[in-house]
């Protein structure tokens, strides 16, 4: 098992919970990030005295310096700081920063060739050809940390050589406004989209599962992670996550991997992988477990996740395209700027409407988040 970890986004929800099981495994950390709050960071870096700290926000850095002048840790700010983490000597780097801003390091890591347990989305979402191009090249392992696609991961790792398989099956929650019609939705607080019901997570990704548009981001990058046509790939609705994905064989047989809602598991299957030790994580009570249930998706009110399918499906840059008009209309949103409805309706006019091209390089993918992110800036009211 490796025995240190560097993590982009180490105050977020995900890079917290990396930090609980780096502490039970006892690992070194060698480098943590954050966007702009320090104090978190601070508390991380006194605990774990890793060499290097990068705060994004510069202004920040110079506090964080100051608060920390009596350790060892080196502060750096900017994406050039994010860069350097990807070249420390740490075995495995952890990308659980949100939003675009996670693209370049995770390419410079991969350039590194540094093996990376990945929650951004965005990552393969805005450039999956780029970034599986340069994984292969450089021989680097990919390993996710979304429970969805760990998931399919540990499934897979029961497949044939050959795999064999029909169908991929992600499932969802459903999030807080599960069978609610476009009409019901038409007020939702940003409060009430917060609220929601199994997974506790960040604030974006949150709205991103109330507006299913995490399933649109997911069904993206499953199709890259794991060489999949987007037509073979299947959202169903699980209320009680319980069940985090599935895979369907051509023989009808489907394998599943189960657990408690809980993201630690997928966390430290990433940086276990291919062992598995006892986790912090506590075991299914199957008494209490009375009831599994399954609904297709309504794709009708929820639009983000259609939108996301026509995108791979047209292919090129346009995720790049729907996964930036997303950013741009969630943070609006919970800055009480935009409805809630008007999310899918940017994203989806977003993709029918702009002209884009392919990746050849990192530049067009920021040219196309650009474009996306403009769009929805001049479609609001």
């Amino acid at each position: 098992m490796i025995q240190s970890i560097s993590i982009l986004g180490s105050t977020g929800s995900i890079g917290t919970q990396t930090l609980e099981v780096a502490r039970k495994l006892n690992l070194k950390v060698t480098a943590l990030s954050a966007y702009g709050s320090i104090g978190i960071l601070e508390e991380q870096i006194r605990e774990f005295h890793p060499a290097l700290a990068v705060v994004f926000d510069a202004d920040r850095a110079e506090e964080l310096k100051i608060k920390i002048a009596d350790t060892d840790t080196k502060v750096l700010s900017g994406m050039e700081g994010l860069l350097e983490i990807c070249h420390d000597d740490s075995e495995l780097t952890v990308n659980s920063v949100v939003g675009m801003v996670g693209l370049a390091p995770t390419i410079e890591a991969i350039k590194a060739k540094k093996n990376i347990a990945f929650a951004n989305k965005e990552t393969l979402v805005a450039g999956g050809e780029l970034v599986m191009n340069a994984a292969r090249e450089n021989g680097v392992r990919l390993l996710p940390v979304d429970s969805e696609h760990s998931a399919i991961f540990q499934c897979l790792q029961a497949s044939p050589p050959d795999k064999k398989i029909k169908k991929l099956l992600l499932t969802a929650s459903g999030g807080p406004f599960f069978g609610k019609t476009a009409d019901q939705l038409r007020n939702v607080t940003v409060e009430q989209a917060l609220n929601h019901p199994n997974w506790d997570m960040g604030a974006k990704i949150t709205i991103d599962s109330a507006t299913m548009m995490n399933k649109g981001l997911e069904i993206i990058e499953a199709a890259w992670l794991f060489d999949t046509d987007p037509d073979d790939i299947e959202v169903v609705v699980h209320r009680e996550s319980v069940i985090h994905s599935m895979v369907e064989f051509t023989d009808n047989s489907v394998l599943a991997q189960l657990g408690v809602p809980d993201m630690r598991i997928p966390i430290q299957y990433a940086i276990t992988y291919p062992d598995r030790v006892p986790s912090l994580v506590p075991e299914i009570d199957w008494k209490t477990l009375s009831k599994m249930t399954f609904y297709g998706a309504d794709e009708k009110t929820f639009k983000c996740m259609s939108a996301c399918k026509r995108a791979i499906k047209k292919g090129g840059l346009y995720p790049a395209v729907a996964n930036g008009a997303n950013e741009v209309a969630n943070a609006l949103f919970r800055q009480y700027k935009l409805p809630f409805l008007e999310i899918g309706e940017l994203v989806s006019a977003a993709v029918d409407e702009l002209n884009v091209g392919s990746a050849t390089c990192l530049n067009d993918v920021v040219e196309a988040d650009r474009m996306a992110r403009e769009f929805v800036m001049s479609h609001v009211k």
